[in-house]
């Protein structure tokens, strides 16, 4: 099968378009899985840098979303057959499970999940890392819920736009910052109650104002950096959610812990990493809350671009800029 290789850390000239081994059902509850598309996320080019979580496993396959058509199946599957639609995260770390970039792969049937009718095979390789992310981030560390308010940064990416839509679905209200006037008016059209352009104006102010000086009950940082030190933003025992590490000096951190915040950290990589098989399935159960939500018209996801096989030294470069909204996938079929 045809397949993008990391050969070594680096740069996009270490991503190789080749001629691999299609992989094979290894144990009864696995799945064979033909590709038609893999999203691509800022973490693909952070392990291309860095050669994967294990360089010595190298040359790896990245690409953590996957979705495609079920091709075989384990003599013990019971949640699909043979053409049935899937997608899901899976791989991609370099670690033991190869990744998306490639036109096959062989999953664990429990983390897959039924693609949704009302989406492409685009979108839905599209949606899960990203809303894993902000399902962990809102729901299981913010704990946010109907009628509180959540500012969120760089609400018009990958992660952001999800996140606008899930708190509007769990009944919140919603401050977002963007830049520009495009991606203003993109948020707004997916639910945002008020938007910041952090560009002209000073996003702790004016969140304060749309508080009456209280601050967001909830802050959830895909940004990092100073933006994510601004605790001054956040309601006195409110809650902060960051994506990155923490950067801020001691005068920050005094203001966090003036106002009692609870800062966590989310990395929804965490059950990969740490081969936590219950996770991964309870990561599965926040993609079929997503696809009811998907079927009643209540979540929406934007593809900024697509990209073939040969394009993916340019898809990686645009990954990098930042620069683009909503999520960007690679067509495989």
């Amino acid at each position: 099968m045809k397949a993008i290789m990391l050969t070594a850390a680096g740069g996009v000239e270490n991503l190789v378009l080749s001629e691999v081994s299609k992989p094979t059902i290894q144990h009864s509850k696995q799945i064979l899985v033909k590709l038609h598309a893999a999203g691509l996320n800022p973490v693909d080019y952070k392990l291309r840098g860095r050669g994967g979580f294990k360089p010595e496993k190298l040359p790896i396959i990245l690409g953590c979303d996957g979705a495609g058509i079920v091709e075989a199946i384990g003599e013990k599957v019971s949640r699909f057959k043979v053409g049935d639609e899937v997608y899901f995260w899976h791989g991609g770390l370099g670690l033991d499970d190869q990744g998306n970039y490639a036109e096959y792969t062989v999953i664990h049937e429990e983390y897959a999940i039924e693609k949704p009718q009302q989406f492409s095979m685009l979108e839905a390789a599209a949606l899960p890392l990203a809303w894993v992310t902000a399902w962990e981030s809102l729901v299981d560390r913010a704990h946010l819920k109907a009628g509180e308010t959540v500012l969120i940064h760089a609400a018009a990416g990958g992660v952001g736009h999800l996140a606008i839509q899930l708190a509007k679905n769990l009944g919140a209200t919603v401050i977002a910052t963007v830049s520009g006037e495009e991606k203003t008016n993109y948020v707004k059209s997916l639910g945002a109650d008020h938007c910041i352009d952090y560009r002209t104006d000073d996003f702790v102010e004016t969140t304060l104002k749309l508080t009456n000086g209280k601050g967001a009950d909830v802050v959830f940082d895909t940004v990092g950096g100073e933006t994510f030190c601004k605790f001054a933003a956040t309601k006195i025992y409110g809650r902060v959610v960051t994506l990155l590490e923490y950067p801020c000096n001691g005068d920050a951190i005094k203001v966090a812990k003036l106002r009692n915040l609870s800062v966590s950290f989310e990395m929804m990589l965490t059950p990969a990493i740490f081969n936590l098989h219950d996770a991964r399935i309870n990561q599965r159960k926040m993609l079929e809350q997503a696809n009811e939500w998907i079927k009643e018209n209540r979540l929406k996801i934007k593809i900024a671009q697509t990209f073939s096989f040969e394009e993916i030294a340019q898809a990686h470069q645009a990954l990098e800029s930042g620069r683009t909204f909503g999520k960007m996938v690679l067509k495989i079929v």
